[in-house]
């Protein structure tokens, strides 16, 4: 499904939920080449401030983009900016929700504001806001010849 941009409104919101895997952390890691020791070695996790390792904040903002890309503007949908502020870390095996909602609509621009935000078991690891470009409606082909 895809929303066009007469069909969004404030108030509008879509979510989906994701466990953080072992291996999602290992994948991430290696497609970003993101190899911080606190996401990927035990030992040296343990010496910081987590006291554990943690997942990369970039593989949770990455629900995000889910989201808005399968639900809410949904297919098509282009995104042209995201700020993030990242709360708490995510743990391997923790169940990270992230929420989009509409908060602003600019019809003439085609343009659609959403707030953005990220939890694992009711609290906030993530927050933040975006701005998409939703599918432009396709134009009638043809016509009397």
């Amino acid at each position: 499904m895809a929303y066009h941009i007469d069909q969004l409104q404030p108030g509008m919101s879509a979510s989906i939920a994701k466990t953080v895997t072992e291996t999602d952390i290992i994948l991430f890691a290696g497609i970003s080449t993101d190899v911080n020791p606190a996401h990927l070695d035990e030992e040296y996790a343990k010496t910081t401030m987590f006291g554990g390792r943690i997942a990369h904040g970039m593989l949770s903002a990455g629900f995000i983009s889910a989201v808005l890309a399968n639900h809410l503007p949904g297919a098509g949908t282009i995104y042209l900016s995201q700020t993030l502020k990242f709360k708490a870390p995510v743990r391997p095996g923790d169940t990270v929700r992230a929420t989009v909602t509409v908060k602003e609509v600019n019809v003439e621009k085609n343009r659609v504001t959403l707030d953005t935000v990220c939890t694992v078991a009711g609290k906030t690891v993530i927050e933040g806001e975006c701005v998409m470009m939703p599918p432009v409606r396709a134009k009638a082909v043809g016509g009397t010849a």
